[in-house]
């Protein structure tokens, strides 16, 4: 891999692991549901104007779009809101890869070698050391929303996995199918839209829209899916396990967010389970590039 992808898929990382922090400051602006809605209005228009949807079916953007765009990104922007950490969560998230494993599995008839089952023991308990031992403020209730978003990304996972389509063409076109949903749950769950939406002229409101949009969504999957076509995505898929790496260092810089030691250490037994999980065929064999699990943020 040439040392200015590598430097790609690092920034591409960094931007991910970052856009954690700002999902934090965003909520803080706008209510979730508004929030997540207004991320994938910015991330399809005027996108979509510039690129062609081609081949990509109607029916695949509608399942992919009410899934990974309603369903996960509505749980994980209420979990973080409800009081999990954006650090944390940024981990949490990425047990994703375990339910994607067991998915394809059951579904895709791709077993995962021993490795990967070695990996999916020791990142469970971890996920179970940090829900029994959770700081004061970590909510059990945002904790179990962050974890529903993962299994729900499983599942698009799948839908994906399935469809073999150009991911950077899919992600800028299924953003045309969550707004309008998140923002009737919006209207119909949630207060102050008014106030909110005046928000996005201050820099805070802007800068979190924008970011999630623009440079998480459009800009990182851009480079991602150039670096996925240049190279096997048994070179690039790894260098997604610096996402929580990154969102965790982020958050203790920029919020100021600790961990216990015991929750440091559950940590890094989740971490340590992903890297077998999405490394562990190679012991054995090349893993083919539906059998990778993606990571992203």
């Amino acid at each position: 891999m040439a040392f200015r992808d590598i430097l790609l898929a690092v920034l591409v990382a960094a931007i991910w692991g970052f856009n954690f922090v700002v999902i934090k400051e965003g909520l803080d602006a706008f209510p979730p549901l508004l929030f997540s809605g207004l991320r994938f209005l910015f991330a399809a228009f005027p996108a979509v104007f510039f690129l062609r949807r081609g081949s990509l079916g109607w029916s695949t953007l509608l399942k992919v779009g009410l899934v990974l765009g309603v369903v996960k990104y509505a749980l994980l922007y209420l979990g973080v809101k409800a009081g999990v950490p954006a650090g944390l969560s940024s981990l949490v998230l990425q047990s994703q890869v375990i339910f994607t494993t067991v998915l394809s599995a059951y579904l895709l008839k791709d077993s995962p070698s021993p490795w990967q089952r070695v990996g999916m023991g020791v990142a469970l308990l971890g996920m179970v050391l940090i829900a029994t031992t959770r700081q004061g403020d970590v909510s059990g209730l945002g904790l179990a929303l962050v974890i529903a978003a993962a299994v729900a990304w499983s599942f698009a996972n799948i839908l994906i996995k399935k469809a073999s389509v150009d991911t950077f063409k899919l992600m800028v076109w299924m953003s045309v199918v969550p707004p309008l949903p998140l923002f009737v749950l919006s209207f119909l769950f949630e207060d102050g839209q008014t106030e909110a939406l005046s928000r996005l002229m201050t820099v805070k409101g802007a800068g979190a829209v924008l970011y999630t949009g623009l440079l998480a969504t459009i800009l990182a999957f851009g480079i991602w899916g150039h670096l996925m076509r240049k190279y096997s995505p048994n070179v690039v898929a790894p260098f997604s396990l610096l996402v929580p790496l990154f969102g965790m260092a982020c958050s203790s810089l920029v919020l100021a967010e600790r961990l216990s030691p015991v929750a440091m250490g559950a940590a890094l037994l989740v971490f340590a389970g992903l890297v077998l999980i999405v490394l562990g065929r190679r012991p054995l064999r090349l893993a083919s590039p539906a059998s990778v699990p993606v990571i992203k943020g």
